[in-house]
């Protein structure tokens, strides 16, 4: 039987704004110029689920749809499970991912996988879901049928970003508009993938959360987001603890820098952004401590090398290194990087360049 429907869907590359999602505030992610792609074809036997990864060669068959479950197929399987959950009568089908969106680099690869099946089912059932209702959907497969808390900011940014735009989102409407985000020639925006995988589902991300919503309760706020800098000292004095001042620290002084970015980008600032890109990363290392050796050296490198700004991008403990390098430094950053991992002992990294791209797309594959 042949694929009757293909979902085509970026990873994401957030800006700035980390952290800041799930606390009610702003984002600024880009999409990705690397994929995740799901073909669909309509099974034969009851609600049967058969997912086949190109990746791992390796496929499960699915009776039946348990929320809880956190292996490679949960982000196909979840999405099912949602629109099931939803009303959707998704009965059996066997859908095949393919992917290169590098795995636990903080590129969002599982947000992209949610949403590419999301578009597929869509397509293949006719559903005619929203924009709005096909992030849900996703989002829905990795909070509640993998029990990881994310926000909202993944799958919106995987479905909603324009090509040469960064997508400011604010978390707690929903609300999204496009900002400005084609670099000049002679810049380019960096990828170094630290080779130190990070992992949401190990309770790093989701006792930060728990530490978030202790303080803004104590605050007496309906989330961080309500606190503005000029409140802010006022706010820390208030707590006693010491874990949640540097966490609610993090989180207001972040929101002003998305919105400071934004500023600069539609001034094409780009001195601005590089200044307000380093400023999240040291807060990242200060106060919400969620990087590590091999993240920090490789801002550092970028820093040394002639970058505007260089930071840690995604949840953390690991992943993924944004810079934003004179075109004409690149060749002697990678250098530079490669001698100073290998002084360290790290393994060596593994250096790109990206693009803001265009969001995820459905295709009929029915003859």
């Amino acid at each position: 039987m042949t694929n009757e429907a293909l979902g085509v869907s970026p990873g994401r590359v957030n800006l700035i704004g980390e952290h800041t999602d799930y606390n009610d505030g702003f984002v600024l992610p880009i999409a990705l110029d690397k994929t995740a792609r799901i073909a669909a074809t309509r099974g034969a036997d009851g609600d049967v689920v058969t997912i086949t990864s190109a990746q791992l060669g390796t496929s499960v068959v699915l009776d039946s749809l348990e929320p809880g479950e956190r292996a490679w197929w949960g982000y196909v399987a979840g999405v099912v499970w949602a629109l099931r959950e939803s009303g959707h009568p998704i009965g059996a089908i066997d859908l095949a991912l393919d992917s290169d969106v590098p795995l636990g680099g903080g590129l969002s690869s599982s947000a992209a996988i949610e949403c590419a099946t999301a578009l597929a089912l869509d397509q293949l059932a006719g559903l005619d879901l929203t924009p709005e209702q096909l992030a849900d959907v996703a989002q829905a497969a990795e909070n509640s049928f993998l029990g990881i808390p994310t926000g909202p900011m993944d799958q919106r940014a995987s479905l909603w970003c324009e090509a040469d735009h960064a997508l400011l989102l604010d978390c707690r409407t929903l609300s999204a508009r496009q900002v400005p985000f084609a670099l000049p020639p002679e810049l380019t925006l960096i990828l170094v993938d630290t080779r130190s995988p990070h992992v949401l589902a190990d309770g790093h991300y989701a006792r930060r959360r728990e530490a978030c919503e202790a303080a803004a309760s104590a605050l007496g706020v309906a989330a961080l987001r309500d606190i503005t800098v000029a409140e802010l000292p006022a706010a820390l004095a208030r707590l006693t603890d010491e874990e949640q001042v540097r966490r609610v620290r993090h989180v207001v002084t972040e929101n002003a820098r998305v919105l400071a970015a934004v500023a600069a980008l539609e001034a094409s600032d780009w001195s601005a952004v590089g200044t307000l890109l380093t400023a999240s990363h040291v807060s990242m290392r200060d106060d919400y401590e969620i990087t590590v050796p091999t993240v920090d050296l490789a801002v550092d490198v970028a820093l040394a090398s002639g970058a505007l700004g260089s930071r840690m991008t995604g949840g953390g403990f690991g992943g993924t290194v944004i810079a934003l390098m004179p075109t004409t430094g690149v060749d002697a950053f990678t250098a530079s990087l490669a001698d100073a991992y290998a002084a360290q002992g790290f393994d060596a990294p593994q250096v790109s360049t990206t693009r803001a791209s265009a969001g995820g797309i459905a295709l009929s594959l029915r003859g």
